[in-house]
């Protein structure tokens, strides 16, 4: 079963939400973000370089425009290698416990694995992010000397940052497995 929504990230971009059922234990949910616009690329790009140019017809130093060139460049190849995340993805297996990956715009990928026996819950928290209320999925871990108590939360799609109505979904769908372990 493979379901394909669209939501909106706590600043109104549009995501999307690909749901993937592989069996009642194993469920896969990917939130993937709008790809790399090349026209604020060019816009980004040719406000440095006249902003160069401009140092540069008063300046008259080529180190200006050359340095330009090469921080910009610089600048975008670590964008894409750090920053831009194209999506990201939870692959929950109810025996085994819980994959997180993120592939980011330049092809890289982080991926994380915690195994079902540190998990305690999978629940929806909120957080204040600058001047507003918003909500993320996390997953808490057990305290090994306690396993009543959290010993710590690993947040999850830090990049894409889903609104409530599309955590909600996912939140639902984990419970379910979880539940059934």
């Amino acid at each position: 079963m493979m379901e394909d929504e669209t939501f909106t990230d706590i600043s109104g971009k549009a995501i999307s939400l690909d749901c993937q059922s592989h069996s009642s234990f194993c469920r896969e949910f990917t939130v993937s973000s709008p790809k790399v616009s090349i026209g604020k690329v060019m816009a980004y790009t040719c406000s440095v370089w006249l902003f160069a140019y401009a140092v540069f017809f008063f300046t008259q130093n080529t180190a200006v425009l050359s340095s330009a060139i090469l921080i910009t460049l610089v600048g975008m190849m670590l964008h894409i290698h750090f920053v831009k995340v194209d999506h990201e993805s939870l692959l929950v297996i109810g025996s085994l416990g819980i994959q997180v990956s993120s592939s980011y715009a330049s092809g890289r990928e982080t991926t994380s694995f915690i195994e079902m026996s540190k998990i305690k819950d999978i629940v929806i928290n909120e957080a204040i992010y600058m001047h507003q209320i918003i909500y993320y999925l996390c997953v808490l871990l057990k305290d090994s000397s306690d396993p009543n108590a959290v010993s710590s939360v690993v947040p999850l799609f830090q990049s894409s940052k889903p609104r409530l109505n599309c955590l909600v979904k996912v939140y639902k769908s984990c419970q379910e497995i979880l539940s059934k372990c």
